[in-house]
């Protein structure tokens, strides 16, 4: 059939080969299937993957009308997979998908295959071939719909067929709805076309059941819940990353570097080292290293594509580049032990791309959660998390299983970016020249009902404003202006920007008047911007980490003026400053003549006490004394979590907020009592209550 080309050096039909009486039964026809599958495998686990494939395609050319046939040429082209031979196995799919139409593993890997190929097109209808064969299906095969219509749907969510993808998705939900992958991307779609209530149960799946699948990330934007989130990460991670083996990839002593001439080894880990907020935001932090003291190894687990040149100035900034990507965990675990590194800080989390599991085979004595994930890990071997004096005070650290370290501002900025010139004028971006411009930039999926209802009684009460936000697709936009409308509010007073390059981007912003952050999931590296570029922020801080983030950018830079106690002071602090936008010059002077002078711009203090940190950490180690990760109770936590109002839980004070989960505590301790935790108090009937919910 032509579907691999021989591979020499070979030697099945030496005679003085091992195999050669194996090649001749396959011949004869006399070496069952599975006798193959046995052979074949321990030949790919010696080594010998070339082998293993030579011998399916020999029993394949002598087995004809075999009538398990089908299965052998599925296992030929994952050996062709294996040695990437990729039109080969799309071949041999083909052939499998001919021998049984039904089988639909093939038609799987078939759309696998073709999308690595760059058939997307062909991808998707073999997948929806097999999800429309049966429109019920029972046992085995309704896991090969169900996986056939994730495919699609992440197909269509990457394309930016939003719509499309959902419904998708919802259909692999109804289907079943206990496996949680498909509600993760559907819940996630739904916030960044703001569809609300973004967790609208669809038919037979439960509101609980779309609590377990949504994200951390996505959970960050519904609610203003750090209790919840911590027990959601945790539960995150125990089911989506799992342990990584009984023993860690690392087993080295401890070494004294403090008080040495030696270099500490610190690695940074991130699929963002590109033209990305995490890119940007950490160019300068990296250029700026003492590279006397430190051996700065940069390991990057993002896209293969083209280098932009934010990644090109992080190559040059660093002293060891290493794309990581087409290794496997294990791989990369490896090779990361072996570069001896000391420190290893994730900058990715809990989102895209990340690679969680590397961390779990513990490949560095100290593991740190920094910059790129906007909440704890809630991992067991995430040590540290460094933020700073705003997002997480000291009465807030009972919402992080990390020991929490602190530096003057959790965002570096870089001092070096490129804004395009000449700037724009508002006419030229389609603003109104004499109206006052409301803006917020942070994605769509940030929005909310109560945030945006909000907006809607700032624009009815400041009269000829406008709201300027970044685009979501045609879709999105019709439906937030549809909601103004509902509000009282001219659907056409809610502006878009179009998407452009961030010195494009940049260049834009200051022709806004006041940017309006969101809750509970604020503005972080778009906070960074508005501020460099001299447009003040009002901020609404709530309890969690993404909830006070913006915060903390905003007092760097001086305006703490801006942080706003209640969601009623947000307004009416907004309506206030809109009627009289005079009030806003001593905010904008501080911004455009004052900023050099202000912890946000300080890269150099912050770079400075960050390598503190890392030798604080250092010396932990050396004594024995690096922070195990607390995760006490968070089960119960969880539980506890599923049953609460998420969505309005950002209306309560931190003294209510607090009541609501000591309540929920004690009628868990009195039913089953609560174990005690070993990090506070030795009493186990408090336990629970008091080394969380307490300050």
């Amino acid at each position: 059939m032509g579907l691999v080309t021989p591979i020499p050096a070979l030697k099945i039909d030496d005679p003085q080969s091992p195999f050669c009486a194996v090649a001749e039964r396959a011949r004869n026809r006399q070496l069952t299937l599975p006798e193959l599958f046995h052979i074949a495998e321990n030949l790919k686990a010696a080594g010998q993957k070339g082998l293993a494939s030579e011998l399916y395609k020999l029993w394949i050319a002598f087995n004809e009308g075999h009538s398990h046939l089908h299965l052998a040429f599925f296992n030929f082209a994952v050996s062709l997979r294996d040695l990437d031979d990729l039109a080969g196995a799309i071949n041999a799919l083909r052939e499998c998908v001919r021998l049984d139409p039904t089988f639909g593993p093939a038609r799987i890997n078939l759309g696998h295959a073709l999308e690595a190929g760059g058939q997307v097109s062909l991808a998707v209808a073999q997948w929806r071939e097999l999800a429309d064969q049966t429109p019920a299906i029972t046992g085995a095969r309704v896991l090969d719909k169900l996986m056939a219509l994730q495919n699609i749907g992440r197909v269509f969510e990457n394309t930016g067929s939003a719509e499309f993808a959902e419904e998708v998705l919802r259909q692999a939900m109804e289907l079943r709805p206990d496996k949680v992958e498909a509600g993760q991307h559907w819940i996630s779609l739904r916030q960044r076309q703001c569809k609300w209530p973004a967790l609208d149960t669809p038919a037979h799946v439960s509101s609980r059941q779309l609590l377990d699948a949504i994200s951390p990330l996505s959970l960050a934007a519904h609610a203003d819940d750090p209790m919840f989130q911590l027990a959601k990460a945790y539960h995150y991670n125990k089911t989506f990353v799992g342990r990584s083996g009984d023993a860690p990839i690392s087993r080295r002593p401890r070494t004294g570097k403090v008080g040495s001439s030696e270099r500490l080894r610190v690695g940074y880990v991130s699929s963002d080292f590109r033209d990305h907020a995490v890119g940007f935001a950490l160019c300068e932090a990296l250029e700026l290293h003492d590279k006397g003291s430190f051996e700065i190894f940069a390991y990057y687990c993002g896209e293969t594509r083209a280098e932009d040149a934010t990644q090109a100035r992080i190559r040059s900034a660093v002293d060891h580049w290493l794309d990581i990507g087409a290794m496997t965990d294990v791989q990369a675990a490896m090779k990361i032990d072996d570069d001896q590194i000391d420190i290893l800080v994730d900058l990715n989390g809990y989102t895209k791309h990340a690679r969680t599991k590397i961390f779990a085979y513990r490949p560095a004595p100290i593991i740190v959660n920094w910059c790129g994930y906007p909440g704890t890990m809630g991992s067991p071997y995430h040590q540290y998390l460094i933020a700073d004096e705003t997002i997480v005070p000291p009465e807030n650290e009972i919402y992080y299983s990390e020991k929490v370290l602190r530096i003057p501002c959790n965002q570096p900025i870089d001092r070096k970016r490129t804004i395009a010139q000449p700037r724009p004028t508002r006419a030229q971006v389609g603003l109104p020249e004499d109206a006052f411009v409301y803006a917020c930039f942070n994605g769509m999926q940030k929005l909310t009902p109560n945030c945006f209802s909000r907006w809607m009684t700032i624009l009815s009460e400041t009269p000829g404003s406008v709201l300027w936000l970044l685009t979501g697709d045609e879709g999105t936009n019709t439906r937030l202006r549809k909601a103004a409308a509902e509000k009282g509010v001219a659907p056409e007073r809610i502006l878009f920007a179009q998407k452009a390059a961030n010195p494009q981007h940049l260049a834009r912003i200051s022709l806004a008047d006041l940017f309006l952050d969101t809750l509970p999931y604020g503005a972080h590296s778009t906070a960074a911007d508005a501020l460099m570029m001299g447009l003040p922020i009002l901020t609404l801080p709530g309890r969690s980490f993404a909830s006070r983030f913006c915060a903390s950018v905003v007092a760097a830079a001086g305006l703490n003026d801006l942080m706003c106690a209640t969601p009623e002071d947000y307004v009416q602090r907004a309506v206030a400053l809109g009627r009289d936008p005079e009030r806003l010059r001593p905010y904008k002077e501080m911004l455009n003549f004052g900023r050099y002078n202000s912890v946000l711009y300080n890269i150099p203090a912050l770079v400075r006490r960050l390598e503190e940190l890392f030798w604080e950490m250092q010396v932990d180690y050396e004594r024995g004394a690096v922070p195990i990760p607390d995760l006490t109770n968070l089960d119960i936590y969880y539980e506890i979590g599923t049953g609460l109002d998420l969505e309005n839980i950002e209306l309560l004070s931190d003294t209510s907020y607090r009541a609501l989960y000591a309540e929920a505590l004690a009628k868990w301790s009195r039913h089953s009592p609560i174990p005690c935790d070993r990090r506070f108090w030795p009493e186990p009937v408090e336990a629970g209550l008091r080394d969380r919910t307490s300050s």
